[in-house]
């Protein structure tokens, strides 16, 4: 690799990191459930998407969509790791709460919005945040989840829906 191609290069990944560091590691933060965790996970999930920027192909998506990937693994590695069954936190705290719970649902007052979150299954809440914290696409969706773009878009409108039905059940 000849020095412009690499310091090219390192400029594009310094981009990437500013304009997606603080939504990676709200996603993150969604999924392990504490800072100190989040923060570590961000940080390995971000020198590994360095060390294997080389293999970037941009015919398979964005490179957002590539480093949420990257960190989804990273995030489920973590979660292995402590053995714990259930992969989201049912627990935010109402500053903590994705995005994508208030668009789903903007007149419901934020903390009818989090106890329905929580209560959604787990798989539903990651969908929901990957979507809303990482602005993700379908097409990027079925990238980082391993499913075709419609089953993505799918999965997704299917979250939300129940997340809106969730918001508007009688207490």
């Amino acid at each position: 690799m000849d020095a412009h191609h690499q310091n090219t290069s390192t400029l594009s990944f310094d981009a990437l990191y500013r304009e997606s560091g603080r939504d990676l590691y709200a996603y993150v933060r969604t999924l392990l459930g504490d800072d100190a965790s989040a923060e570590d996970v961000t940080a390995l999930a971000f020198e590994r998407a360095y060390r294997k920027r080389a293999s970037f192909d941009a015919g398979r998506g964005s490179q957002r969509g590539w480093l949420f990937g990257i960190a989804r693994n990273a995030a489920l590695d973590e979660l292995r790791r402590r053995k714990r069954s259930a992969p989201l936190v049912a627990d935010l705290a109402d500053d903590e709460l994705p995005a994508a719970a208030e668009e789903a649902e903007t007149a419901v007052r934020r903390s009818t919005v989090r106890v329905a979150l929580a209560a959604l299954p787990p798989r539903e809440r990651e969908l929901i945040a990957l979507k809303f914290h990482a602005g993700l696409s379908n097409v990027e969706l079925a990238a980082v989840l391993g499913t075709s773009e419609s089953n993505a878009g799918t999965r997704v409108h299917r979250a939300v829906m129940k997340l809106r039905e969730a918001c508007n059940a009688p207490a």
